[in-house]
């Protein structure tokens, strides 16, 4: 998984790699372009965590796991995705290896599809990986509103 886009939707010359994203909790979100999921629920709720939580130490990442569909869900999504839902995270590109048949968080991971949320805590174990992920009640498992999540 190399193709990756920055914050401003500038490609990157190296793939974003977990330690790249701080040394507090890593919010992960999985996508497909065409996944009705992803945009009626997914961006959505990824969206209320990046504004609650990226002056907290949390670091996000975005990642087209290309499953099926590789003719629609193509790179240029990306920054589409990234300007549509105001997200200044990065954005990769994940396309199965030549012969392999799912991209390689998938395989790593063990993500079922899209849209899919891998929450990894600081000690790097993965706490939280399903399609859902109610923002409400996870802000709430974390103290969000009286506690200092900043793991500087």
């Amino acid at each position: 998984m190399n193709d990756w886009i920055d914050e401003d939707g500038k490609p990157m010359d190296k793939p974003v790699r977990l330690a790249d994203l701080g040394p507090g909790y890593k919010v992960i979100f999985c996508f497909q372009d065409w996944c009705p999921g992803c945009h009626s629920r997914g961006f959505p709720t990824l969206k209320i965590l990046h504004e609650v939580l990226k002056d907290k130490g949390f670091g996000f990442a975005v990642i087209q796991t290309v499953f099926e569909g590789a003719e629609v869900n193509t790179f240029d999504k990306l920054r589409l995705n990234q300007q549509r839902y105001g997200l200044a995270i990065p954005f990769g590109q994940d396309l199965p290896p030549e012969g392999e048949r799912y991209p390689t968080f998938m395989e790593d991971y063990r993500s079922g599809g899209t849209p899919w949320f891998t929450i990894i805590d600081p000690a790097g174990n993965v706490v939280h990986a399903d399609f859902r992920l109610d923002a409400r009640r996870f802000l709430a498992a974390l103290g969000a509103d009286d506690a200092d999540l900043s793991f500087a």
